[in-house]
């Protein structure tokens, strides 16, 4: 095991893949001579060259769309972009297209490309930098989507997302760049759709993906004075989602709270909680509870910023409600 920061972790598999691999290149704004807007690219211009490194025009319309007709030629175009809202300027591309090729051709073309960036808020990027989009690209079949929580979590998704035959929406949290953990010194890949139980417990499940499963296990924390033992789900990918692992800790627990960054209506954690409903509903004795982020436009000032995302607090409180220890 090595310790890595997310960022590391991230950086570390793209040169281990570009070195196993000479089709694997990389595309994206300031991704070459900048280095990366979050570093995740330090070097990797000196090292391959203009021709796998390719700072793009700002136009992810473009670009996007570029990578698209490369993974459908045989190569695996990792893109950057600098943050996912500006990934809305390429959803045409991305819904319409990567998405769709594969049904459109009767299963004879492959589109091996992973889309890749920050996601979520926590860092002071004010409104429109600073959304959770992750429920909706994963409305969207032919689609897999993937929120590491984890250095381990990033690198072993990532290898996995590389070595695909599908287009991956890889969502990172800024957030999380900079956190430390072990990662295997090996060829390490996780599979898609295979959750983790990264705290187990008695009395309550909560299910979180991304850097609100560090909410969440703070929460589990405190809440050990209280006598409550929660189990605490990492979900690591949303399309595919590990039903079973959230039915089978519900089963032990039967109470569950969902939790997500992203504003309560229409978010994932309303398909979690009904997926929950519709495989384990007799193995409930509450009602599952949501925590989400403010149904606000993300503020700048951090102080407002803070209040506008989930906090351990509110984890806390959802978990005693459901048990009914309010």
């Amino acid at each position: 095991m090595a310790e890595l920061t997310y960022r590391d972790a991230l950086r570390s598999t793209l040169i281990a893949e570009m070195d196993r691999d000479p089709n694997v290149l990389l595309l994206g704004e300031d991704i070459g001579v900048y280095q990366g807007t979050f570093r995740v690219t330090a070097d990797l211009l000196a090292r391959y060259g203009p021709t796998r490194v390719m700072d793009t025009p700002i136009s992810e319309l473009g670009f996007v769309g570029a990578a698209i007709g490369m993974a459908m030629l045989g190569l695996r175009p990792v893109v950057e972009v600098m943050t996912w809202n500006f990934a809305f300027l390429a959803f045409d591309q991305i819904i319409n297209h990567a998405a769709k090729v594969r049904y459109f051709s009767g299963g004879q073309v492959d589109v091996p490309l992973v889309i890749r960036g920050p996601n979520g808020a926590g860092v002071q990027l004010s409104a429109q930098h600073s959304q959770s989009l992750e429920a909706t690209y994963a409305h969207f079949p032919g689609l897999y989507v993937v929120a590491p929580a984890t250095p381990s979590d990033a690198a072993g998704l990532l290898r996995t997302a590389i070595r695909g035959k599908d287009p991956v929406i890889f969502l990172e949290n800024a957030a999380l760049y900079g956190m430390k953990g072990e990662v295997p010194d090996s060829d390490f890949a996780l599979p898609f759709g295979a959750a983790a139980i990264a705290r187990r417990g008695r009395h309550a499940t909560v299910i979180a993906y991304s850097r609100m499963l560090h909410v969440a296990l703070a929460a589990a924390d405190q809440l050990v004075n209280d006598g409550i033992e929660t189990e605490v789900v990492n979900l690591r990918t949303l399309r595919p989602l590990d039903v079973g692992t959230m039915v089978e800790s519900v089963a032990r627990t039967h109470h569950a709270v969902v939790v997500q960054e992203q504003w309560k209506p229409f978010g994932a954690a309303a398909e979690i909680s009904m997926r929950i409903y519709e495989e384990a509903f007799d193995q409930l004795d509450a009602p599952i509870e949501r925590v989400t982020g403010a149904d606000v436009p993300m503020p700048y000032a951090r102080t407002l910023e803070l209040a506008a995302v989930p906090h351990e607090a509110a984890i806390i409180e959802a978990v005693k409600k459901t048990l009914g220890r309010k």
